[in-house]
């Protein structure tokens, strides 16, 4: 056996290698990156929310309906986004025990999707009509 695959086979520290439980690791971690993903996606929500929701209208005149529209549903879609996340999390981590494949509910992905589009669209209509 060549060094240069002994050295790729061996654990930096040491001992002995196990490629199914060094890769049961990476995608448990992975898993957990995903969570935290949607953590920041409902957090950058919220923050949306705030920011359409009270912050601007506090600092302009007129009809504040549309921006009060656009703050609870970024409020909303953070919620979502929050409950999908740890739901998903479970999901896969059961999946993972089980060594299979969870997909994903392709309709809570696309109405996340067309209310993230809505909430846009709302914004656009905020943004020109305030032009």
């Amino acid at each position: 056996m060549s060094s240069r695959r002994r050295i790729d086979r061996e654990p930096p520290e040491g001992g002995r290698f196990d490629e199914a439980g060094d890769a049961t690791r990476r995608t448990h971690l992975a898993n957990e990156r995903t969570y935290l993903a949607w953590w920041r996606s409902g957090l950058a929500s919220m923050a949306g929310s705030i920011g359409t929701g009270r912050l601007v209208p506090a600092l302009t005149t007129g009809n504040h309906v549309l921006y009060t529209i656009s703050g609870i549903g970024f409020a909303l879609l953070g919620v979502a986004f929050f409950v999908y996340g740890w739901q998903r999390y479970r999901e896969v981590d059961r999946a993972i025990a089980r060594g299979e494949y969870a997909r994903p509910d392709e309709r809570l992905l696309a109405a996340l999707a067309g209310v993230g589009v809505a909430l846009a669209v709302i914004v656009l209509v905020i943004v020109l009509v305030d032009a």
